[in-house]
Parts: structure tokens; sequence; C-alpha cells
């Protein structure tokens, strides 16, 4: 059986796009995906079709914003900046996604165990989406496909010192087998080289 479910979010004051004045809209989504946008609108005749009907009023409505590069230190280092807080202070700001980097917490996010347990750490915390960026270090690579699987939006990598022990640098010739095994996966691979 297939779930099925449709929305209805009326506001006053709505961004579209910046070639669009902010004015009065219905969006309509099913199934979690804008399905249509009336602009010069607000509300229906007929609101009772819908499962959900979210008034905004005169409040802003407009698209969440996603971050794919932050550090959130948990589990290990929460008391730097936890899910907790750093999804908070994400929804503030408008962001309604954020991309974890997979270093700065402890384990590190180099092995499927190691995303499991930041997955664990997680529960009943974020006030945003989360995903995850995996990491890519010398001999992990039967790891990338297992985290890929499990989530992962895609790797990340240094050629240069990381700052942190447990996240080695890779060479050139450790890219190799990496590359590999990426290949088909549809998954990406940030690099960081840059100098201090």
């Amino acid at each position: 059986m297939i779930c099925r479910m449709r929305s209805l979010f009326k506001g006053l004051s709505v961004l579209i796009n910046d070639a669009t004045p902010i004015s009065a809209a219905n969006v309509i989504v099913e199934n979690g995906r804008i399905d249509e946008i009336q602009l010069g609108k607000y509300g229906m005749p007929d609101e009772t079709s819908f499962d959900e009907v979210v008034d905004a009023g005169s409040l802003l409505m407009m698209p969440g914003v996603i971050d794919s590069h932050v550090h959130v230190n948990e589990p290990g280092r929460t008391e730097w900046e936890g899910f907790e807080t750093a999804t908070a202070a994400a929804a503030v700001g408008g962001i309604t996604t954020i991309v974890d980097m997979p270093l700065n917490c402890s384990p590190v996010t180099t092995s499927l165990k190691a995303l499991q347990t930041k997955l664990r750490s997680l529960q009943h915390k974020c006030k945003v989406d989360v995903a995850f960026w995996g990491g890519v270090i010398p001999g992990n690579k039967a790891e990338l496909r297992p985290m890929i699987q499990a989530g992962v939006v895609g790797f990340k990598c240094f050629l240069i010192d990381s700052g942190l022990d447990e996240f080695p640098h890779v060479t050139e010739e450790d890219l190799h087998p990496v590359f590999e095994t990426l290949v088909g996966t549809g998954s990406v691979l940030l690099v960081s080289d840059f100098k201090h």
C-alpha cells in the first residue's frame, strides 16, 4: 500500500525566486514534492481535500537553504557542537538541510560502523534534515560502497594533513582504487589539496 500525502502551504508573503515579487501564494505539495504553485492566491475554496494545511499568514514563506559543508562534532566532541545545537542554529538561519563533514567527530566517519555510531548519536536531536559525507583515508576503500548503501551523499579526502591524526591524508596512488570503487555509484569525491 502506498501512502499518499497532499499538503497545502498558503501565505500572504511568499518568496518563490529572485525574479518574482513577494506575494500571496498557495504551494501544493504531493508526497513531499512541490506539485503546483499558485501565485496571487491565498487559500482554496475547499481545503478539506488536503491531508495538511499550513497557514503562514503574513510570515515570510520561502525555499530552504542547504548547507553542504558543516562540521558537527558529535559523537565524541559534542562540547564543541552537537546535532542539537547545530541543527537549531541552522533552522533559525533558514537552512533546512545540513550535510555533515566526516571529520572532527570521534570516531571520524570513515567506516560503516562509524556512520552507524553517528546515526545513533543524532536520534531525536535534529531540527532540520541531515545528510552525511563519508571520509576516504588510506586503506578504507572496502568501506565506501557500504557507506553509500547506508546513505552518504559522497566522500571527502585530503591530499595534505587534515589536522587530525585519525583522518590521515591520502596520496594520489591511494585514490586510483578509490575511483575504481566509486565508478557506477553516482557518488562524488571532494578532494582538499590546499596549503595552510
